[in-house]
């Protein structure tokens, strides 16, 4: 059974509250249950993480399971050190984004992330995380 792990960056512990507008209602609770029963429909097994500390998620990625779904917030546009991280583990990676990152502000269009990962969702709401899972398992049972 395929071990996923659903990492979160900075400020997604706001959803919910922050910019619903933009983010939707959902919290990052309710978003992780949503991600556990999808894994768990398709016999895999998902564990969530989120801080808004770089180092930890650094030490979420070295010890990462079988494949990673990363929102990695605003560390995308920014974090050297999170890419290094993704370049040098084995699991594959998908970068995701509730918003579509292409549609905002000009910083938002560069990812730091999308070289060294498998591939990248966003602007689906909290779809892209389930696109994301479905992606992730589809690569990993080839």
């Amino acid at each position: 059974m395929p071990h996923l792990l659903l990492l979160n960056g900075p400020n997604l512990n706001l959803l919910g509250t922050r910019e619903p507008d933009l983010y939707g209602s959902q919290t990052l609770v309710e978003i992780e249950e949503i991600c556990r029963a999808h894994a768990s429909s398709q016999d895999a097994e998902l564990t969530a993480f989120q801080s808004n500390s770089e180092g930890a998620l650094i030490d979420a990625l070295q010890d990462a399971p079988d494949g990673v779904i990363l929102n990695a917030g605003a560390y995308t546009h920014t974090s050297v050190a999170l890419r290094d991280a993704i370049a040098s583990i084995a699991a594959p990676v998908v970068e995701i984004h509730i918003s579509n990152v292409h549609a905002r502000e000009d910083f938002r269009h560069r990812s730091l992330i999308a070289p060294v990962a498998l591939g990248q969702i966003s602007g689906f709401g909290i779809g892209s995380y389930l696109l994301a899972i479905d992606a992730l398992l589809r690569h990993l049972r080839q």
